[in-house]
């Protein structure tokens, strides 16, 4: 594996300018803060934070679209700020939930139109668009025009354009957002199969599927309020946790305010809970096993049923909560 990085930030960071608002309110934003990250060539690397964690502003430095406040990033082994226009032909972005093209055209006709944009010859971007339309299961759709492609469909034809050019470096800002699992399975597929085509290939993947995230990324940075806060292989941070006892119960409906007195009983690090349609559940994350006996005891004097009971081996949603404070599900919910 070649030795430079493929993407490399040092004490990065972004303020942005805030406009209006009454006097006594802030007039900058921090988007990002001293966020020093390498990613090596060759790696398929995660970013994972709530909306407004600073994912967004991190990409777009890094894709020449939007300059840095402070620090420096490194694409390729290339300055973004000083040198973009020899960036860009090293990279490429698929963002999820985008509609890109035109609808009257085809398939392969938007296609051979993002070809021509990016200064392929036709020969090739035609060989080009059909080899990847046949391996991310898209040949039959070649010729239907896109505004006819099913969201999952046209997110495939989002897919194929990213990887036309063959990028050094791919980022993939929530690739699957919105697909069903059918459809988010192909797309993970193609993405590592292509991957594993070649050890140049890099891919900065952000999502908000913990369990994506697992699957796909050698390495995962969890940010939050534009700060690192850890940064690691997904094994290695939920090791970080291993000596954790981690307990999940569902319980009969109890009364407001009945369970937030649990994260206060001794031996408990972390406590969440979530109301099901006829039930309650709570994430537990204890000191050890035996925190476990004070949990049932308090919840017995307040009358709640357990009705199961179920201690599991740590997850990634269980780091970022750990972490950040919330779930995912609450962080994106601005709980």
């Amino acid at each position: 594996m070649p030795d430079q990085a493929a993407i490399k930030t040092e004490a990065l960071g972004r303020v942005y300018r805030v406009r209006g608002g009454r006097r006594d309110e802030p007039k900058s934003r921090v988007a990002l803060a001293d966020v020093s990250l390498e990613v090596p060539t060759g790696e398929f690397f995660g970013l994972l934070g709530p909306n407004g964690a600073g994912k967004t502003t991190l990409i777009k430095i890094l894709t020449t679209l939007l300059a840095p406040s402070s620090g420096v990033a490194y694409v390729a082994g290339v300055d973004v700020a000083r040198f973009p226009e020899r960036v860009r032909p090293r990279i490429n972005m698929v963002s999820g939930g985008e509609s890109s093209g035109y609808g009257l055209l085809t398939v392969r006709e938007n296609l051979w139109m993002f070809g021509q944009f990016y200064g392929l010859d036709s020969k090739t971007t035609y060989r080009r668009i059909d080899a990847l339309l046949e391996l991310i299961g898209l040949a039959d759709r070649a010729h239907t025009k896109s505004s006819d492609l099913s969201t999952g469909l046209r997110q495939k034809m989002n897919i194929v354009r990213g990887f036309l050019t063959d990028p050094r470096v791919i980022f993939l800002d929530e690739p699957t957002l919105g697909l069903d699992v059918g459809a988010a399975r192909d797309l993970r597929a193609f993405v590592q199969g292509w991957m594993a085509e070649s050890e140049r290939r890099t891919t900065l993947l952000t999502t908000h599927y913990m369990a994506e995230a697992d699957e796909l990324c050698d390495r995962v940075a969890i940010i939050n309020a534009g700060r690192v806060l850890a940064c690691d292989t997904p094994a290695n941070l939920k090791r970080r946790l291993q000596r954790d006892a981690i307990f999940r119960l569902e319980l009969s409906p109890t009364r407001n305010g009945a369970l937030d007195s649990l994260a206060q009983l001794p031996g408990v690090r972390q406590a969440t809970s979530s109301e099901l349609p006829d039930r309650s559940a709570v994430e537990l994350i204890l000191a050890d096993d035996s925190a476990i006996a004070s949990i049932i005891a308090a919840l017995s004097a307040q009358g709640a049923s357990i009705l199961t009971l179920q201690k599991r081996e740590p997850t990634l949603e269980d780091v970022f909560v750990q972490l950040v404070g919330v779930s995912m599900a609450e962080a994106e919910q601005g709980t």
